[in-house]
């Protein structure tokens, strides 16, 4: 089969659906980012992406792409939505296979999906997507890229040809995981590999604060699959600890080992791997200190020189969180920044009443639910206003443009800086801080409503990263808060089996 007569089609759908929220996500979270056609294409060239990492692959080899569509609730601003809607997911499922149908014929399938998609009434949205694929092309291969953070098991590895995913987290590596996927494939089709993968599960939830890939323990499970990945025959070995905020029935870590055409191998692979994540499983629930506490730790250590200070409040999914802020302001700190305060009715205040330069006392913050913290009222000169835009500088997006909705930063003195926003705002690196007008340099402390993610640029920059275990809508570190109903019972730590009320 010649190379410049290859077709290979190309779709995403992804979702991380926290589904201890209160709104369903419909179609109209998804759409104002969709992408269809060539527009996939153009959309992710040069940008660290899956697709992008598909894309140099098979244009260096002279495959012809057929871009379907891109639906990524990430796109979107405010990803705080809980489960996606049956007719939200049949709208973009069905784009795929009709898609394909009318597209055609292909030689293969890459499709990036998350892992993490929880939908109304369909248990395993991904291997559904998968099976579906698989109905619209028969035998040819579909492979597959997932995040980190993944929630699968075997009915996915079941339906497609191969899986494989991030090493990262931070993600730093999607661009690389597309590539492989894209490389399998071509061997693949040019009959140089005949992929078959085994999954396994050890049984483990794990909140996301303690999956650091660069850190211990789960620096220990990845330089385990790096190893397996010198054997002949291992083409990828996977290890995804899972996204625990989804309470369905497949969450938790996964390990996933794609070899050419060595089966038994691949379950080995996989055995050895959930034997070792097994033998580290109280490492993955080390308690982290409260607000009041952590605040004050944080600035001890700020007094004794091992500053600026990152707090990671991980637990913030709508940005509307006040603990942090208020003990920040309650124990009298100062040189410090929290860029992330989302509260769509204060910001839409200040834009319509205010100017630059004017003094405001304002409420902010507290207005989604009970977790949040009451608002706290803050007084301070406005020093910017405005909808910045700005290219992010850290390893991870490196590049990519982003635009927001209006935001406004209040300095309330003793250069302490709070940004107030219509909706979230992520602060992966010093871009978002710079384009609002913060010096990073003058800092102690920077609290960023994050769990990991920043870690890949911020680790740089800070002398301590400092979690802190706020209560929240999200990523909380302790699992034994949230109210699950769907989850296996013996999943360690807090499946019936385990607890102590259970």
């Amino acid at each position: 089969m010649g190379g410049t007569a290859m077709r290979i089609a190309i779709a995403s759908f992804e979702d991380e659906t926290m589904t201890f929220m209160n709104e369903p996500t419909t179609e109209q979270r998804f759409e104002p980012g969709v992408r269809r056609g060539w527009d996939v294409i153009d959309k992710n060239r040069g940008l660290p992406t899956y697709i992008n990492g598909f894309i140099q692959v098979l244009e260096a080899e002279g495959v012809e792409m057929v871009p379907i569509i891109e639906a990524n609730k990430f796109n979107t601003p405010g990803p705080f939505s809980s489960w996606i809607t049956a007719e939200c997911f049949e709208k973009y499922a069905c784009e795929i296979t009709n898609g394909l149908k009318c597209c055609g014929n292909v030689d293969g399938v890459l499709l990036a999906l998350h892992g993490a998609m929880a939908v109304s009434g369909v248990p395993k949205p991904e291997a559904e997507i998968v099976r579906r694929v698989k109905s619209c092309v028969g035998d040819k291969p579909v492979m597959v890229t997932l995040d980190l953070h993944a929630n699968e098991d075997h009915e996915l590895t079941d339906a497609a040809d191969a899986v494989f995913v991030l090493k990262t987290y931070p993600h730093v590596d999607s661009e690389q995981i597309g590539s492989t996927a894209a490389k399998c494939m071509l061997d693949t089709l040019h009959g140089q590999f005949k992929p078959t993968q085994s999954l396994m599960k050890p049984g483990l939830i794990i909140a996301s604060i303690y999956q650091a890939s660069e850190h211990y323990p789960m620096k220990h499970i990845y330089d385990r699959c790096r190893e397996w990945e010198q054997v002949d025959a291992v083409r990828c070995v996977s290890c995804a600890p899972g996204f625990a905020y989804a309470d369905v029935p497949d969450v938790g870590m996964s390990v996933i080992a794609v070899t050419n055409d060595a089966p038994e191998l691949a379950r080995e692979v996989c055995e050895d791997v959930c034997a070792l994540a097994w033998s580290l499983r109280d490492e993955f629930s080390t308690p982290l200190p409260e607000p009041r506490e952590g605040v004050a730790e944080v600035m001890q250590l700020v007094a004794r020189g091992e500053k600026p200070v990152v707090i990671a409040d991980g637990a913030d999914r709508i940005g509307d969180s006040t603990h942090i802020l208020r003990e920040l302001l309650l124990q009298r700190a100062s040189n410090w920044c929290v860029p992330q305060m989302a509260d769509c009715e204060a910001s839409r205040m200040l834009e319509a009443n205010h100017h630059l330069g004017d003094t405001v006392s304002i409420r902010v913050g507290g207005w989604y639910g009970e977790h949040s913290g009451k608002p706290v009222e803050i007084t301070g000169k406005i020093e910017f206003m405005g909808r910045p835009r700005y290219t992010l500088n850290g390893p991870m997006n490196r590049g990519m443009s982003i635009q927001e909705r209006f935001v406004s930063r209040l300095n309330l003195g003793q250069n302490r800086h709070v940004v107030v926003s219509e909706t979230t705002r992520s602060v992966l690196d010093s871009s978002a801080l710079e384009a609002v007008g913060i010096d990073v340099s003058s800092l102690d402390i920077i609290a960023l409503k994050s769990r990991v993610h920043h870690r890949a640029f911020w680790d740089n920059v800070a002398k301590v990263n400092f979690p802190i275990d706020a209560p929240g809508y999200r990523e909380i570190a302790d699992l034994s808060n949230l109210e699950y109903n769907n989850i296996p019972s013996d999943i360690y730590p807090i499946g019936r089996k385990w607890r102590k009320d259970g």
